[in-house]
Parts: structure tokens; C-alpha cells; sequence
């Protein structure tokens, strides 16, 4: 996240805190209990948004480790295929002796 991201985030969180504020006291709130039905509204927010982040985390479904582990599996395939066509355009004694030299 970029330092404009997260400006803009904090400026939304601010601006959804004011909107909270305006609408419990449009719903018949006094001042002081609509401020506090909002602000218990954006900490509920923000408590959830870090716990699901933190649920991402302990289940390593974070967006980097999803991209990483897409490209680990697509470079093993293209590696497999790549070995394979190189084995197989060797000559049955060169195949044989590479399996001999690699164990199997």
C-alpha cells in the first residue's frame, strides 16, 4: 500500500466517522450518544478489517504469498517441460548413461 493509499484510507475513515456522527443523530441520538455510537461503529470496523488481516496471515492467504506460490508452480511446469524436452532430444546412450550418472 502506498503512502497516498493510506492517506486516502484514513481521510475515508475520518469522513465515515463524521457521516456516522450526522446519521445516529438524524436517527434521534443526542450529540454525545451519537458521537459514541459512532466511534463504536468505526472501532468494530477497524477491529474487524485487522482481524481479518490477521486471519490472512496465520492462514497464508496474503496476497503476495498466493502470487508467489502461482509463479513457484508455473515455473515448475515450464522448468519439468523444459528438462524433459532436452532428455528426450539426447540419444538413447546419452539418456542411459544420464540415468545411470543420476541414479536410477
Amino acid at each position: 500500500m502506498t503512502r497516498a493509499r493510506a492517506l486516502w484510507l484514513c481521510f475515508a475513515v475520518f469522513v465515515l466517522g463524521g457521516l456516522g456522527y450526522w446519521g445516529f443523530k438524524a436517527a434521534g441520538l443526542g450529540g454525545i450518544d451519537a458521537g459514541i455510537a459512532a466511534e463504536a461503529v468505526l472501532v468494530l470496523l477497524v477491529v474487524g478489517w485487522t482481524g481479518s488481516y490477521l486471519f490472512r496471515v496465520v492462514t497464508g492467504r496474503m496476497t503476495f504469498m498466493e502470487q508467489r506460490r502461482r509463479y513457484r508452480t508455473a515455473y515448475d511446469a515450464l522448468t519439468t517441460e523444459q528438462l524433459r524436452e532436452r532428455f528426450e532430444s539426447l540419444s538413447p546412450e546419452e539418456q542411459q548413461a544420464l540415468l545411470k550418472e543420476v541414479g536410477q
